[in-house]
């Protein structure tokens, strides 16, 4: 975008709609923390060992591989904002019946509903965010929604604390009769219904719009955000970039033609998404107050814990807005994989040192607890301003415009199976071979991921959509 066009951005309009899209973050994030700290209420509920613990809180990790591969095919059917309005009513549907579960099979049923709206969001939102704001600041603009789904987290966090002292466990009565933990579903249904009108009120994105044929919407849509002068170069850039003959979007675009073989950028888009998962930040948020209360903490204090894990990433967060526009993607990727490799490793050592009392019960001795603690949250940090949302930013913005959809949906149902594989395995690991092997385990695939992104991983910033090759 040159100088002259660049006063006429409407930046108010751009926040707006940006906004609105980074709700389905904040569902995304809620939805995927709300589960932790009902896992009690789940046990005595349904009479769950740890292999049935993992299951039901794993079970929404089925549906999110589902609904990310189907919601990057479905963006170029049905439209972006189309996408994320299925996903809300989705978000409303679970919460509700996830509350109201009888059995641990209803329940598993209302938690891949759920996973279908989170895995739609998590693709869909970054792609929207990324197709309708400015190169310039395109980065710290798409960060919002990993600041969103750390909002959504630590809400969910902060609901289940309050929810959970107020009735006086997890597992006690609050309202009508009902226990803490089914009110901690039921209450996302509140920012669902809020998701779904206010995406009433937002445009499609104008890419998708020039993809189907429908070029002036897309112009109208880009002289609200732009200027018509700009819309009108805007609209010829976009046409441009898609195939040479003009078809739309497919999966099979993937495939480069040339070689027969599958793009490389697709490769990096999948193992940008793996590494996410692999380095193990989701057993810290699905898990962390069971993870606490294994090594000595009170089940209040381990939920105080979650709550102080979320305030420090959405810091973590903001930082990356201030910097992802400035110094790049892959040097942030770089510093991230790092830290984490060295955090978790220490975090390792310390649930190494774990002993069981004669009363069974299981602490860290020393200052090992400290250790644990401080080490775990540094973790978190670095996973917040790196990994957790420049991963979502470089998948919404990485790929060239003819095969964004498709290598969306690609990269996200690797990302939700590797979540899906650490999380489910996780309850298991606790017993055999221990806290501390798994995460040896984690911070080995952050090491692995620091050379990963040496090689594969090309800096996007500044640089148009329309510019993107692979």
């Amino acid at each position: 975008m040159n100088e002259g066009n660049a006063a006429k951005v409407n930046m108010a309009f751009i926040a707006a709609i940006v906004a609105v899209a980074t709700i389905g973050g904040f569902m995304f994030g809620y939805d995927s923390g709300v589960i932790n700290g009902t896992q009690k209420g789940l046990e005595s509920a349904f009479d769950l060992g740890s292999l049935g613990i993992g299951i039901n809180v794993g079970a929404i990790l089925v549906g999110s591989s589902i609904g990310a591969f189907g919601a990057g095919r479905m963006a170029d059917i049905i439209g972006r904002r189309g996408v994320m309005m299925l996903s809300a009513i989705l978000f409303l549907v679970s919460a509700l019946l996830a509350g109201a579960a009888g059995s641990s099979a209803i329940f598993i049923i209302a938690r891949i509903v759920g996973g279908l709206g989170v895995g739609a969001a998590s693709v869909i939102s970054p792609v929207y965010i990324s197709e309708v704001t400015p190169a310039a600041v395109r980065g710290r603009l798409s960060s919002v929604q990993q600041v969103m789904i750390i909002s959504g987290l630590t809400g969910a966090f902060v609901a289940n604390f309050v929810l959970a002292r107020y009735a006086g466990g997890s597992t006690a009565d609050l309202w009508m009769g009902f226990p803490a933990w089914r009110w901690m579903f039921w209450l996302q249904a509140i920012p669902a219904a809020i998701y779904f009108l206010a995406l009433l009120v937002i445009p499609e994105s104008p890419r998708y719009l020039v993809a189907r044929g429908q070029d002036d919407r897309a112009h109208a849509v880009l002289t609200k955000l732009f200027g018509s002068a700009e819309a009108t170069r805007k609209v010829a850039d976009i046409r441009a970039s898609l195939a040479a003959d003009h078809h739309r979007p497919q999966l099979s675009d993937l495939v480069d033609k040339a070689s027969g073989r599958i793009r490389p950028i697709v490769w990096t888009g999948i193992g940008l998404a793996v590494f996410q998962q692999l380095v193990g930040i989701n057993v810290v948020f699905y898990y962390g107050a069971t993870l606490w209360e294994a090594v000595g903490f009170s089940e209040d204090y381990a939920l105080q814990t979650n709550i102080l894990s979320g305030v420090l990433s959405i810091g973590a967060c903001l930082a990356t807005i201030a910097m992802v526009d400035r110094i790049g993607r892959k040097p942030l990727l770089l510093v991230g994989s790092a830290g984490m490799a060295v955090t978790l490793a220490t975090v390792a050592y310390a649930f190494s040192t774990a002993v069981t009392g004669a009363d069974g019960a299981v602490s860290l001795p020393g200052n090992n607890g400290i250790i644990a603690l401080v080490a775990a949250n540094l973790y978190v940090i670095f996973f917040n301003m790196s990994w957790g949302p420049i991963m979502w930013v470089m998948l919404g913005e990485m790929f060239p415009n003819q095969i964004r959809g498709s290598g969306l949906a690609v990269a996200g149902f690797a990302q939700w199976i590797a979540n899906a594989l650490v999380s489910v395995s996780f309850p298991s690991l606790v017993v055999w071979p221990g806290l501390a092997t798994a995460y040896v385990g984690y911070a080995l695939f952050a090491a692995i991921s620091f050379f990963f992104v040496r090689a594969m991983v090309n800096e996007t910033k500044g640089r148009e959509l329309e510019d993107m090759v692979g």
